[in-house]
């Protein structure tokens, strides 16, 4: 389950890709606590996270696990971007994102994702 919590190099900047495609509430019940742990290992306020929800089933309890996670992890997180947002209820979505009181913004696409992500580095740096 670990190699789907992983860093990956989008032009030039690191991104945490958390691959969450096509997997079952209960595989998201095990990934969910290893967000944070990964996390927690970098300087705060400094990750660039993608999750990627395509294809995958929630329930309640998968739910609760990733509500979890999204607050503890909030103070290492710079930006995040999700994509298969879809997959998850609407209801779900808006309640997270009330209750991390963190901006969760959703994409069509992991490009337009991370697109999102590296822009402003690359403002700040001048590119």
């Amino acid at each position: 389950m670990e190699e789907r919590i992983r860093f990956i190099t989008y032009k030039g900047q690191q991104v945490l890709l958390v691959d969450i495609t096509n997997c079952t509430a209960a595989e998201m019940i095990e990934l969910a606590p290893l967000v944070p742990a990964q996390v927690a290992t970098e300087p705060r306020g400094s990750v660039l996270l993608l999750a990627d929800f395509t294809g995958s089933k929630f329930d309640k309890s998968a739910f609760e696990s990733l509500k979890q996670a999204v607050v503890l992890d909030r103070p290492h997180i710079k930006r995040s971007a999700w994509v298969g947002v879809e997959a998850l209820p609407k209801i779900f979505y808006e309640n997270l994102r009330h209750f991390s009181r963190r901006d969760l913004p959703a994409f069509s696409t992991r490009e337009e994702a991370l697109e999102y992500l590296v822009a402003e580095e690359k403002m700040a740096s001048g590119q």
